[in-house]
């Protein structure tokens, strides 16, 4: 199974996509257009539902659906204690943790089934997941940060740990179209 991970594109602060944020998506559909996806999950925030919306448009009969384990979400929250100290004020200020979400989206998104799909999501959840096929603790998400309509790939096969093939790719965007929602510090 090809998990196909992929945050919304950028936003306005009401949470509709910008004009970047609605060709980012037609970008990002016109790439998976030749991909046999089987199905798309979004997250209920109208950032996901317009970016998932836009790429449908690309995808021959593949039904596009809002999946709430998909939605913006702290997945965990570790002791501030047990983080770099760069992070420590952050996990201070971070809200509780929604572990029942962030299991739903393990069961519902992994594993070894049939075909592949896309899921239209947010940052945390993307680190969640990746966090998740590396085997990595779960206070390892905190540090990876995923730009606006890049694509993650994650391969599930059976007998063998999970492949990431894709890692925040902005190849299908023009230079000028890459970098947003990345922290400027971190920014090549």
């Amino acid at each position: 199974m090809d998990l196909y991970l992929a945050r919304h594109g950028e936003a306005q602060a009401e949470d509709q996509l910008t004009d970047v944020g609605r060709r980012q998506a037609m970008l990002l559909g016109e790439r998976l257009r030749s991909v046999p996806l089987t199905r798309v999950h979004h997250g209920p925030l109208p950032r996901a539902a317009e970016t998932a919306a836009i790429v449908g448009q690309y995808l021959d009969g593949v039904p596009i659906e809002a999946d709430e384990a998909a939605g913006d979400y702290v997945p965990f929250v570790p002791d501030p204690g047990d983080v770099p100290a760069a992070f420590a004020g952050w996990v201070r200020a971070m809200g509780p943790a929604d572990n029942e979400l962030a299991a739903a989206a393990e069961e519902r998104f992994t594993g070894t089934g049939d075909g592949a799909t896309l899921v239209v999501t947010h940052n945390f959840l993307i680190a969640w997941l990746v966090r998740a096929a590396l085997g990595a603790p779960p206070a390892r998400w905190l540090g990876m940060t995923f730009c606006n309509a890049a694509l993650t790939l994650i391969r599930y096969t059976p007998q063998r740990p999970p492949s990431i093939l894709l890692y925040n790719d902005q190849s299908h965007l023009p230079e000028e179209l890459r970098w947003t929602g990345f922290p400027p510090g971190l920014r090549p």
